[in-house]
């Protein structure tokens, strides 16, 4: 059995002496490109034939250079008599015979892949190797479910139920018949590695996604704009920026919302700029059909200027980027959970972050080195440590850099992340 790695050590397969030939590469993922967004193309320039395949969606075009994406329609979600603890998995098979009815129309053409990289969460690679049994399967581990010791019970207001811990026991089935049927995984963080059963954290490499630090840069003279809120601000302006997907829980959302009545009365120049949608992406929505936002507005809306507040939304790529590169202090809350691209994206911009105590932002955040710790669920000292920021910023300018050069030299995706995937997925093939 092939040994795990040494705690807090990269993990990842020396590369072949020679590199090999051109080869068919399958990448399956149900929102394609999704981790997949920077390896497709970066594939398809090494000279690989690469297909991708995802589920179909209306209004959504995929066009890499390169690569060919062929979409399966969305199946047809469980049966209502099916018990609840098997719903997503009968779900998930569902998925993986979508999946399979394209696998055969490739056979049937002639295409066979050398080998598949898969997100096995939703069953897609459930059966390709069925279909394709001379391919190495590599499948991206992104989160095992336990119901101790991540980000089940991390929050007081949410105790799991012994219901909840038998669902979420049986909700890992699709992933370890996905293993079975597996020769190697890939994990973005250590901690999430973690997660995994020793059995399957000995097959599994630890490699994140990568941040493209040449685009994802600071800018001193950026310039945030929004028009429709009458907002126009640089780097010379006091600015609070919070991102997250959706506004909910799991990104600490609650909490940060508690620590800005006081951040407001203690900084009376300070804009606070919150990123994302009102929909729920992890945990359960609140009760009454309300929203996250509208809950916490509710909670501690009396206590806020909210002509300082700005709810923006779901804003583009350029836009986030020009939020981070004028942000004086970035928040960035989260439960025990997947780390969010955006924490190393606003470290990479020479943002200064303040980071939950949590893992696995304590797997790069070191706290008074490139940034600052908070614990989770202290809104008077998440605010302590904002105003700290706000009031230090010439101070505490080399955590910026630091922040920046430990993203450069640890997650850069050209220097490090993709070199270490193409060697990872040169010597898997290579048997």
């Amino acid at each position: 059995m092939t040994q795990g790695p040494p705690s807090g050590r990269p993990f990842f397969i020396s590369p072949p002496e020679a590199k090999i030939t051109a080869m068919n590469i399958l990448l399956v993922h149900q929102n394609f490109p999704g981790q997949y967004r920077h390896l497709a193309p970066y594939l398809a320039r090494q000279g690989h034939r690469v297909v991708a395949v995802g589920e179909r969606r209306r209004g959504r075009e995929i066009r890499i250079p390169g690569v060919r994406y062929v979409a399966y329609d969305p199946p047809r979600g469980a049966t209502s008599s099916t018990h609840h603890y098997l719903r997503a998995t009968e779900a998930n098979v569902r998925r993986g015979q979508q999946v399979v009815r394209l696998a055969l129309d490739l056979a049937r053409s002639g295409w066979r892949p050398r080998l598949i990289c898969a997100h096995p969460g939703w069953g897609e690679s459930l059966f390709l190797k069925d279909v394709f049994p001379q391919a190495r399967i590599l499948n991206y581990y992104e989160f095992f479910y336990n119901a101790r010791g991540s980000d089940v019970g991390f929050d007081p207001e949410k105790p799991p139920t012994i219901d909840d811990m038998c669902r979420i026991r049986v909700k890992n089935a699709t992933q370890l018949m996905s293993f079975a049927a597996g020769d190697w995984g890939v994990s973005p963080t250590h901690w999430q590695q973690r997660q995994y059963p020793p059995m399957m954290r000995a097959l599994i490499s630890v490699i994140h996604d990568g941040v493209d630090t040449r685009t994802v840069r600071p800018d001193p003279e950026a310039v945030f704009e929004s028009p429709a809120r009458k907002l126009k601000l640089t780097r010379r302006d006091e600015v609070v920026t919070y991102v997250a997907r959706n506004l909910e829980p799991y990104r600490g959302f609650h909490v940060f919302m508690r620590a800005l009545p006081e951040i407001l009365r203690r900084r009376p120049k300070a804009r606070v700029l919150i990123v994302g949608g009102d929909e729920v992406s992890y945990g359960s929505p609140p009760e009454g059909g309300k929203t996250w936002r509208r809950v916490m507005l509710d909670e501690v809306g009396a206590g806020l200027d909210l002509e300082r507040v700005h709810f923006l939304g779901k804003i583009p790529y350029p836009d986030f980027l020009r939020l981070l590169r004028i942000s004086s202090a970035h928040v960035y809350l989260t439960y025990p959970f997947v780390l969010s691209w955006s924490m190393l994206e606003a470290m990479a911009c020479g943002c200064l972050l303040i980071g939950s105590r949590t893992p696995p932002v304590e797997e790069v955040l070191e706290d008074g080195v490139n940034g600052l710790l908070v614990d989770f669920f202290d809104p008077p000292g998440i605010a302590e440590r904002v105003c700290e920021a706000l009031e230090n910023q010439e101070q505490l300018a080399p955590l910026r850099r630091r922040a920046r050069q430990t993203v450069i030299e640890r997650y850069d995706l050209h220097k490090v992340c993709l070199p270490q995937h193409l060697a990872l997925i040169e010597t898997l093939a290579a048997g």
